[in-house]
């Protein structure tokens, strides 16, 4: 009985540990495109707030817009002004 009070610890701290380690593997396998993904996307926060201010497009601040540049970046800063200077709004 105390043998298998002791094995199940283990076990059970070796199921935490492989875990553990299996999260680590997938933050360093895919860090680089997360931390590309984030960059971009505050990178199209700040681009999509300095063209408004500075070319007074007029392009509203709604929940829509902010989403789909954070989701996009960059590129969808670039659709949203485009679809802005042909009158579409989004």
């Amino acid at each position: 009985m105390l043998l298998d009070l002791i094995f199940g610890y283990a076990v059970s701290e070796l199921v935490v540990i492989l875990a553990f380690l299996l999260i680590l593997f997938i933050i360093f396998k895919f860090g680089n495109l997360i931390l590309g993904l984030v960059v971009n996307s505050i990178l199209g926060l700040i681009a999509i707030y300095l063209v408004n201010v500075i070319f007074s497009l007029g392009i509203t601040y709604d929940w829509v817009t902010w989403i789909v540049v954070a989701l996009f970046g960059l590129p969808a800063v670039a659709v949203i002004i485009i679809l802005k200077l042909l009158g579409i709004s989004i």
